[in-house]
């Protein structure tokens, strides 16, 4: 096998291992009768607080104690857009933040009724103040609702007396409004001595998993460092291979522009007026998801950030403004925010295909289809995205399936050629390099989409990984674009490697792999057979890497390979690619196959020449001495 195939293999080999080893254990279907959570309450997200036994897989990471909760007042925030409610913020007299926050036009996976409610997973409301990771005051504040603002006011022990006022977004204009609230806290130092402010952090809220299927991954505790985005999710504190637990993340931060915590697809982030040095600080615990398998149990995640290392003299007063996101990971609400809040999608190395395909499916749904048809906008917007990507590659199909139509022509010469310099793989190669100068056919030309495919894939899969727009959307039989296309599960005797004894039936996945496998039928086929036996096998790779992932995935995928088929069957009818050799004496820049020969040639010479040397070289030269060196006779005693 050359190294074409080779390549391909690995590739293959690596995405296939990387689905395995992400794909999480499908649950065990649900009991009819209520989850049996007696002393806490089902939580927001799905999740509930599980303190872990000493021998779970996860008891490394110990959960904090929360603040107790007697006396507690709350008041609510509730933001509007266009006329329409969108969150719901609740605030809490115990810690002087947001308690939670409920997103009124974002549901929980698998119903209809139940909103997402954020941070209510927390031990502390988000903005309370600790002084340290987790070491959060026991502030009973004052709490008061005023001209459309959260009053929040306590006085420590040592003097620091600390008021807060929350309030919304008052320009409906802004980017993100409906999920930005704006944090004015002022200090002031009634006590005898001074006060270091840089003891004190600012809570910036907890995140959990949405569903049981959702990757550790996919969020985590992030902040920004003079431009620098850091991230780290809940697999960071796990004990490893080679290393023990870790039960806390601690960096120094040179200029804070922002800090975090999110899970799939919702964030909260806290973007201070000013800029500052500042300590980050993170940790992680498991939570209890419903429907989750309770011996791989998920993660919370939790990150806050201390305040400007600045000391109060007794009678200074300061005061510090924070822009507050909680809400979805809109990347086209995200961009608009000043601080390179974007960031927060994590999209990777893939960013530069991940954000213009995330720009032009917005376009193509809020210009387009969501005034043709408002149903299933979403899933039409990703067929238009799709068809635009492979006219884009209209030509480099185009010419690659000619030129595999030319390299079939050449398999009969080609296999003459391997059988008469079956026992001279140099020559071989060498011939065939002149084989393709000679009829000026460059194979890698046949590769070359399916290798562009690659990135976009991916960066289509990573941007489909938070594309929180995808969410509840409908398209056709496929009731949430965001998750799989299961019509219904089967129960299985037996139980099957990364399955378990259920087997969901998603259909887009099967669709894409058989369209998959035609399209290559009325390929061409090049190369040996097991590079084909290598292309067949792509199929089954795809199938398995899609199959309980988005079913936006697949659908795009299953659309490109009917558009493909398509698109050969059109090459097909087009008049057959002359099998032409190259014109002697002909000018120009030589190609790449041409140089390659050369290069070839070039070797063979070499060798041939070094073998002609060696047969009449010369014998090594006689370092001896002609004469031996006389020496002067001893004397003396």
């Amino acid at each position: 096998m050359d190294r074409k195939g080779w390549i391909i293999l690995t590739i293959c080999g690596i995405l296939l291992a990387a689905n395995y080893y992400f794909m999480p254990k499908r649950p065990a279907p649900l009991p009819d009768e209520p989850n049996k959570v007696t002393k806490e309450e089902v939580e927001d997200n799905g999740a509930t607080k599980a303190p872990l036994a000493e021998d779970s897989p996860g008891a490394e990471l110990l959960r904090e104690p929360s603040i107790p909760k007697v006396g507690e007042k709350t008041a609510t925030l509730t933001s509007s857009k266009g006329g329409e409610d969108y969150v719901e913020f609740k605030f809490s007299s115990i810690g002087g933040g947001v308690a939670s926050a409920k997103m009124l036009k974002q549901m929980q996976v698998g119903s209809d009724t139940e909103p997402v409610m954020l941070n209510k997973n927390a031990p502390a409301p988000i903005g309370a103040l600790s002084e340290g990771p987790d070491e959060f005051l026991a502030a009973h504040y004052i709490l008061k609702e005023k001209d459309g603002a959260i009053f929040c006011q306590h006085t420590t022990d040592n003097g620091l007396e600390i008021t807060k006022r929350w309030s919304l977004e008052e320009d409906e204009t802004t980017a993100g409004a409906p999920w930005r609230l704006v944090l004015k806290m002022t200090l002031s130092n009634k006590g005898k001595g001074s006060i270091n402010l840089a003891n004190y952090s600012l809570f910036a809220g907890s995140s959990s998993p949405l569903y049981p299927r959702e990757w550790e991954n996919q969020g985590g505790v992030f902040y920004l460092d003079d431009g620098d985005f850091n991230n780290k999710d809940s697999n960071w504190f796990k004990k490893g291979f080679f290393r023990k637990a870790r039960p806390l993340l601690q960096e120094s931060v040179g200029e804070l522009g922002y800090a975090g915590v999110s899970n799939q697809f919702f964030a909260t982030i806290i973007q201070p007026q000013q800029k500052y040095a500042s300590t980050f600080w993170a940790k992680s615990s498991a939570v209890e998801v419903k429907g989750a398998d309770p011996e791989k149990p998920k993660y919370a995640i939790r990150s806050g950030f201390s305040l400007p290392t600045n000391k109060m003299a007794p009678g200074e007063i300061q005061t510090f403004t924070y822009s507050v996101y909680i809400g979805p990971k809109l990347y086209s609400e995200l961009k608009k925010i000043d601080g390179e809040v974007d960031e927060v999608m994590n999209y990777g190395w893939f960013s530069f295909i991940s954000v213009p395909l995330n720009n032009v499916l917005n376009w193509l749904h809020d210009v387009a289809f969501s005034k043709m048809a408002d149903n299933w906008a979403w899933g039409l917007s990703i067929i238009a995205l799709t068809i635009l990507i492979r006219i884009v590659i209209w030509p480099l199909h185009n010419k690659s399936t000619r030129t595999m139509k030319r390299m079939s022509k050449l398999q009969p010469i080609m296999k003459d050629l391997r059988e008469k310099y079956a026992d001279d793989p140099t020559k071989m190669n060498q011939e065939t390099m002149k084989l393709y100068k000679e009829y000026q056919i460059n194979p890698m030309g046949g590769c070359l989409p399916m290798f562009l495919q690659i990135p976009i894939f991916f960066g289509y899969y990573k941007m489909l990984q938070f594309a929180v727009e995808l969410r509840g959307q409908e398209f056709l039989w496929v009731k949430d674009l965001a998750m799989p296309d299961t019509l219904y599960t089967i129960n299985l005797p037996f139980s099957l490697p990364f399955m378990g004894d259920t087997l969901p039936v998603n259909l887009l996945p099967i669709l894409m792999a058989v369209t998959m496998v035609l399209q290559m039928k009325m390929t061409p086929k090049t190369g040996d057979k097991m590079q084909q036996r290598i292309f067949m096998f792509m199929p089954l790779m795809f199938f398995f890497f899609c199959y309980n992932f988005a079913s936006a995935l697949a659908l795009y995928w299953t659309t490109q390979n009917i558009f493909s088929i398509g698109q050969t069957w059109l090459t097909n009818r087009m008049p057959e690619a002359e099998l032409v050799k190259r014109k002697p004496g002909k000018k120009g820049k030589k190609t790449f196959m041409e140089r390659m020969a050369e290069r070839l040639e070039e070797q063979q010479r070499a060798q041939q020449q070094g073998g002609t040397k060696s047969k009449g070289k010369k014998p090594m030269r006689d370092a001896t001495p002609d004469k031996a060196k006389k020496r002067t006779p001893k004397t003396g005693g």
